[in-house]
């Protein structure tokens, strides 16, 4: 590699850098500060963040490939990379209170979602199914960490041991798939892929092929088959942690699905089939086994996995249309879910956990301004219009319907409506039902503003949604 291919590839990977250097310089100067001072991690690892997103935006004007081929800068990679900002910032602002109530607040916890952050930035910049396997392991490593940090408590030791476990044989499996790939074709970049294989049919192994890499990457976000690791993961988890691999760790996963899926070998390959199996499998197992649950979190665990189910109703669509909605999918998803989770974090203090869904009986006459906010982000999340989650999943039906899958519609409309029903399950509860217990939310000024930033992306994105999917649309593939 020449003097300027490396500077090159320096400066379009310049927002990693930035992560990884200040996570490191993070990680020293955080054993000298005092338990008293530990708002300066919160506003330190925020800083960094910021920074990242600046260098980031720098670098949207043009493609800028680097190291060989294996990494690129571009509009595709600059949309995800700016979701995955507002996950791990909004992440930040919702765990100082948290840290302090659970006693977990250490420069660790804050070190290690930046680490998971840069490894998510890897995957939506990686062009070569190596360096994405990098950016994946950076990311789910720190993550197996961060679901076992609560120490003390059982049910979060067992999560991550469940975690480590399912997660090593899922990228076992992508390995696989990566291994077969290079010995049928000879590389392992996905451009180079298609041009390798010129044969007409195409060979059966390197379908098998595909088939592994692609039940890889949908265990990582959490669709069926793969599905069965997120509740207890998301149940034993720190709430926080929760809430962010709910969002950052998922768009992640979709990133690696739409460049891979984009690709023309995968394209020929009729793969679409067992994807469009893999998201009416999703959806109706989310929807119906959600119905049934008591516990908040699981229950948004399983609402996960249904909405990841509708988000690949986009990936089988395919084409420019079908990776936009996607994309608006996962924005809209990001605004809507960190909402919903930072007023269950909300709820605990003290000896309150909030994690029942009998807790919220009655908060609209004890609490009527976070009962409003809670039916906002419910009906977003049941796609009610003029909310924004009406509208991603209104262009993932537009893209389905202008390719002809019609049925693939309708199946995702009858879904959705049995999904919209625990979710106004919960809105009875809170708006019908009379006060338990009572109880102090932990209202910092840090979850106020978290809570005032997602109501305002989710009616903002509602009252505007055709200026986003522009923005989707601009950003697939360097528009």
């Amino acid at each position: 590699m020449t003097d300027a291919a490396l500077f090159q590839s320096i400066f379009a990977s310049m927002p990693e850098i930035v992560v990884v250097t200040g996570a490191c310089i993070l990680l020293i100067l955080g054993q000298f500060v005092r338990k008293d001072q530990e708002y300066l991690l919160v506003w330190a690892s925020v800083a960094i963040v910021l920074i990242a997103a600046l260098a980031t935006l720098m670098l949207a004007s043009e493609a800028r490939p680097a190291y060989a081929g294996m990494f690129i800068a571009d509009r595709f990679a600059v949309f995800f990379k700016l979701v995955f900002y507002l996950a791990t910032v909004l992440t930040f602002l919702l765990s100082r209170k948290y840290a302090d109530v659970e006693g977990i607040g250490s420069s660790e916890y804050y070190v290690l979602l930046l680490f998971a952050l840069s490894g998510m930035m890897i995957m939506a910049s990686a062009t070569d199914l190596l360096s994405i396997y990098v950016g994946l392991e950076l990311m789910v490593l720190c993550t197996y960490v961060l679901t076992g940090f609560l120490r003390q408590q059982r049910r979060s030791n067992e999560a991550a041991l469940k975690y480590v476990i399912l997660g090593s044989v899922s990228t076992g499996i992508f390995l696989f798939g990566v291994s077969l790939v290079y010995g049928l074709t000879g590389t392992t970049q996905l451009d180079g892929m298609a041009a390798a294989v010129t044969g007409d049919p195409l060979d059966p192994g390197l379908l098998l092929a595909v088939v592994f890499i692609v039940a890889g990457l949908v265990f990582k976000v959490g669709a069926v088959p793969f599905h069965m690791w997120v509740p207890d993961i998301y149940e034993g988890a720190p709430t926080t942690i929760t809430a962010f691999m709910s969002v950052g760790p998922k768009a992640a996963g979709f990133a690696v699905i739409l460049r891979v899926f984009l690709n023309p070998l995968v394209a020929a390959s009729n793969v679409w089939i067992i994807v469009a199996v893999i998201a009416v499998a999703t959806m109706a197992l989310g929807s119906f086994v959600a119905l049934v649950q008591d516990n908040f979190k699981r229950l948004l665990a399983y609402s996960s996995i249904a909405h990841a189910g509708f988000a690949i109703f986009g990936v089988a669509a395919g084409g420019p249309d079908g990776i936009a909605s996607v994309m608006l999918y996962l924005l809209i998803y990001s605004f809507m879910n960190l909402g919903i989770f930072g007023t269950v974090i909300m709820m605990r203090n003290g000896d309150f956990s909030g994690e029942i869904i009998e807790d919220y009986a009655g908060l609209a006459k004890s609490h009527p301004g976070l009962a409003l906010l809670m039916l906002l982000y419910l009906f977003s999340l049941a796609g009610i219009p003029p909310t924004a989650g009406f509208f991603a999943k209104f262009y993932v039906l537009v893209a389905l319907v202008e390719r002809g899958f019609v049925m693939l519609a309708v199946i995702a409309v009858l879904l959705s409506a049995v999904a919209a029903y625990f979710y106004i399950r919960i809105v009875m509860v809170i708006y019908m039902r009379e006060p338990g217990r009572a109880f102090a939310p932990a209202l910092t000024p840090l979850v106020r503003a978290t809570l005032a930033v997602t109501a305002a992306g989710t009616i903002g994105i509602g009252l505007f949604p055709s200026w986003f999917l522009r923005l989707a649309q601009h950003s697939v593939f360097g528009g």
